[in-house]
Formats: structure tokens, sequence, C-alpha cells
């Protein structure tokens, strides 16, 4: 029998500034109701919180997503879940490479 992965979750919350005035359905307190009730969905381990507030998303050197990247590394956490990909970032080619060599699935 296989052993089975336990399933430990980081959650990325991220608001830049303009992205405040986009209202109420993109705030930090939203993203983690969200994000908190998918992971408890799934049966998953909610094991860290990463926010970037007031924060914009056309880079990554953001402090809240260097100690989620540094925690992934260390294998803290094994899935990151966010609302969706532009709180990840903004640059979608480097979002990309996230995605395909970082954290392949």
């Amino acid at each position: 029998m296989a052993k089975q992965t336990e399933n430990n979750v980081g959650i990325y919350l991220r608001l830049s500034k303009e992205d405040m005035l986009e209202g109420e359905s993109l705030s930090i307190e939203n993203q983690k109701m969200i994000l908190t009730k998918f992971v408890h969905d799934k049966g998953w381990n909610l094991v860290s919180e990463y926010v970037d507030d007031g924060y914009s998303g056309t880079d990554f050197d953001r402090p809240g997503i260097q100690k989620l990247l540094a925690d992934a590394q260390l294998g803290k956490i094994n899935i990151v879940v966010v609302k969706d990909l532009s709180r990840f970032g903004r640059n979608y080619i480097e979002v990309g490479r996230y995605i395909d060599y970082i954290f392949p699935i």
C-alpha cells in the first residue's frame, strides 16, 4: 500500500492599493473566508496564511510570497491555494513559470 501524502496547505492573500478600488469582493477578509472554506471542504490541513496587503502583484519581491516560497521549499507546505492567479502575481509569464517549474502537479 502506498504511503498517503498529507495535504499541508498555505493560503496566499494579496490586495494591492489599486485593488481596493474594486470593492469588498477582493478584500483580504473575503479572500481568507473563501480559501479557508475551500481548504476545510477538501479536508486538507491549513498550515499557514501568507498575506501581502497593499503590495502590487507586478513582481515577486513581497514579504508574504517570499515566506510562502521558503516554506514550500522547506516542505512545510505542499499545496498553495489562492483566490485566483492574479492574487499570486500580475506577471502571467512569471506566474506560469512558477506553476510549470516550481509547483508542478
